[in-house]
């Protein structure tokens, strides 16, 4: 499933190299935590993320890649009584394409700069003892693009999410089930403070329920928030400015993945976290 994921991910990287590219930014970044949290698991686990990133704008529109590998500590064990912990493979893809751009008229009005319809895919394999995901979702939906210093993007999307897990206490595997196709409202942000050298990234989803599990459970509503405050070293380091970052960042996640927290233990969880990346 990891040949899955990267495979995938490749085919990501190959679509948006046959865009030309107005602008690109790629980056390979790190960030840890010690109070990461999964469903139905009762301790607090520590990971270490690497991830490797990249946007880019072209004639039609903007490209979004991220490829996030985490790996647990034994709090979140491979198998069952593993003194390893869990590998993740998770990759994000999405494709906006700017209607302004593609029909040559102005789609602004008050403080919306921009409409795009945004496709895009998750995909996702983990190695852990008692689920192990195999996640994959389309996303389809409008964005609009808005006026402010720097960027912040706010759309509505369908998700169309399915899994087949296997459970390696009792060594049942899940066919592949498809859950309710269901909305996200999703924000992306990214804004300067000054000349300071700082700037306050993130993203923002709120996901509805997605009807019943493949155990036959109701799902919750899902509240993820990711955001982060980087500093750029670049120049204190006599290089060019957003070469290297780093900062503090900060996740909260509610009824992850819809398992309710109110009665699935590990399902919410408050997330500090360190951050540095380097940008080619």
């Amino acid at each position: 499933m990891k040949k899955t994921v990267l495979t995938m991910a490749l085919c990501a990287c190959a679509a948006t190299s046959v865009q030309a590219a107005e602008w690109s930014d790629t980056s390979i970044g790190y960030r840890t935590g010690s109070r990461f949290r999964e469903p139905f698991n009762a301790d607090e686990i520590h990971k270490d993320i690497i991830d490797i990133n990249h946007v880019s704008g072209y004639a039609y529109g903007t490209n979004f890649f991220n490829l996030d590998v985490l790996l647990s500590n034994k709090s979140d064990p491979s198998a069952p009584g593993a003194s390893s912990g869990a590998q993740e493979f998770y990759l994000v893809y999405r494709n906006t394409v700017s209607l302004g751009k593609v029909s040559g008229k102005e789609f602004a009005y008050g403080p919306v700069s921009d409409v795009g319809m945004t496709f895009g895919f998750d995909v996702n394999t983990k190695n852990d003892a008692g689920y192990n995901s195999k996640k994959r979702m389309l996303v389809v939906g409008p964005t609009l693009a808005f006026k402010v210093p720097g960027l912040l993007n706010v759309g509505v999307y369908g998700l169309w999410e399915s899994n087949a897990p296997t459970n390696q206490f009792t060594g049942v595997s899940t066919p592949r089930y498809r859950y309710d196709t269901h909305p996200m409202l999703g924000a992306v942000w990214a804004f300067p403070i000054g000349t300071t050298g700082l700037s306050w990234e993130g993203f923002a989803n709120w996901i509805a329920s997605k009807g019943k599990d493949e155990f036959g459970n109701q799902t919750a509503p899902e509240t993820n928030i990711d955001m982060q405050l980087m500093y750029d070293l670049g120049p204190l380091m006599g290089a060019k400015a957003k070469t290297f970052r780093a900062g503090v960042a900060y996740q909260y996640w509610h009824n992850k993945f819809g398992n309710d927290s109110k009665h699935v233990p590990g399902a919410s969880a408050s997330t500090p976290m360190v951050k540095a990346e380097y940008h080619f």
